[in-house]
C-alpha cells in the first residue's frame, strides 16, 4: 500500500490533471463521469478492508483510499476477504488523511444513525443510496464515498466537514450494518455510474410468439368447454388467463409445456363424455 497525497501532488479539482482514481477518465456507458473514490477512516478489521474491495472490485470501482489503516498484510485477512481485488484494487490502496480527502473531493459521509430533522445539522438532510445514485448521476466531479469505523462510524466532527450525508433504510430497532456490508450495499446501488457491462443478459425475458399464446388462449377455451362450465363463467376463466399471461410474459418454452398438458387434459375430459355417452352412465359431476 503506497502513502502519499490524494492527488499525488496535483489539483484534483483540475478535471485534466487529477488522479482522482486511476479511472477518473473512464465512463460508466457512454457518459465520461469520473467513477468515485472509496475512503475508509480508520477501519480496525483488516477483513472488512479487504471486504470492501473486493465489493469496489464487483461494481467497478478500483481507487481505494485508507486513513489510518492497520496493517495489511498479504497473508492475512484483507487479502483473504479481497478476492480477485487482491490483485489490483487492495494492493494499489493509498493511504491518506482525512484532511486531504476534505480538500480534495465532493464528500458524501455514511452514517447509520440519522438526525431525526434540521435540528441536527451534521447528520441531516441525508439522501439514501438510491437517492444519492439520482442526485450525482448528471454530475461530473471527483466524489468520494466516505466510510468510517466499524464500532463507531464518523463521529460529529467529521460529518459536518462532509458535503452531503448517506444512510442505508435498515430496521429501526437495528440499523447500524457491518462496515463491510455498508460499502457493499452503497456500492450496489451506485452501479449503473461505475459499471460499464454486468453479466447478466440485456433481457430476462423473450416473450413467446403472440401466436403461441393465443393458441394456447384457443386450447385453454376448449378445455372449459370440455369441464362443462357454464359460458359465463368459461368466459370469465378465459379472460382471467388472458390477464394473467399478459402480466407474466411467458417464454416459448413455457407456453409450449402448458399447449401440451391443456391439450391432453381435454382429451381426457373428451374422452370420459364420450366412454358415459357408451355406456349409459352419468357423466362426470358438471356444474
Amino acid at each position: 500500500m503506497s502513502e502519499g497525497d490524494v492527488n499525488d501532488g496535483e489539483d484534483a479539482r483540475d478535471a485534466d490533471d487529477a488522479d482522482d482514481g486511476g479511472d477518473a477518465g473512464e465512463s460508466a456507458g457512454n457518459s465520461t463521469r469520473r467513477k468515485p473514490v472509496v475512503v475508509v477512516v480508520e477501519p480496525e478489521t483488516p477483513g472488512n478492508v479487504g471486504t470492501i474491495a473486493r465489493a469496489m472490485k464487483n461494481f467497478g470501482l478500483s481507487d481505494l483510499k485508507l486513513v489510518d489503516p492497520p496493517e495489511l498484510d498479504e497473508d492475512g485477512e484483507a487479502y483473504g476477504f479481497a478476492g480477485h481485488a487482491r490483485e489490483d484494487v487492495l494492493p494499489n490502496a493509498d493511504e491518506v488523511t482525512f484532511d486531504e480527502v476534505v480538500e480534495s473531493y465532493h464528500t458524501v459521509g455514511t452514517t447509520a444513525i440519522t438526525g431525526e430533522d434540521d435540528r441536527s445539522h451534521e447528520r441531516w438532510p441525508f439522501k439514501t443510496p438510491v437517492e444519492l445514485r439520482e442526485s450525482l448521476a448528471d454530475v461530473d466531479a471527483p466524489t468520494a464515498i466516505v466510510f468510517g469505523r466499524e464500532g463507531r462510524g464518523l463521529n460529529n466532527d467529521e460529518l459536518s466537514r462532509l458535503d452531503e450525508v448517506c444512510s442505508i433504510p435498515a430496521a429501526d430497532d437495528y440499523p447500524v450494518l457491518n462496515l463491510g456490508q455498508a460499502a457493499t450495499v452503497i456500492l450496489y446501488e451506485l452501479r449503473d455510474l461505475t459499471v460499464e457491462e454486468t453479466q447478466l443478459p440485456d433481457t430476462a425475458v423473450t416473450r413467446a410468439p403472440e401466436t403461441d399464446v393465443e393458441r394456447l388462449h384457443e386450447l385453454f377455451g376448449d378445455f372449459l368447454e370440455a369441464t362443462g362450465q357454464r359460458e359465463h363463467r368459461r368466459e370469465k376463466n378465459a379472460l382471467l388467463l388472458r390477464r394473467l399471461l399478459g402480466r407474466a410474459h411467458p417464454t416459448e418454452r413455457e407456453v409450449h409445456s402448458l399447449l401440451g398438458t391443456v391439450r391432453k387434459a381435454t382429451t381426457k375430459l373428451e374422452h370420459a363424455d364420450y366412454l358415459a355417452a357408451k355406456h349409459d352412465e352419468p357423466a362426470y359431476p358438471r356444474e
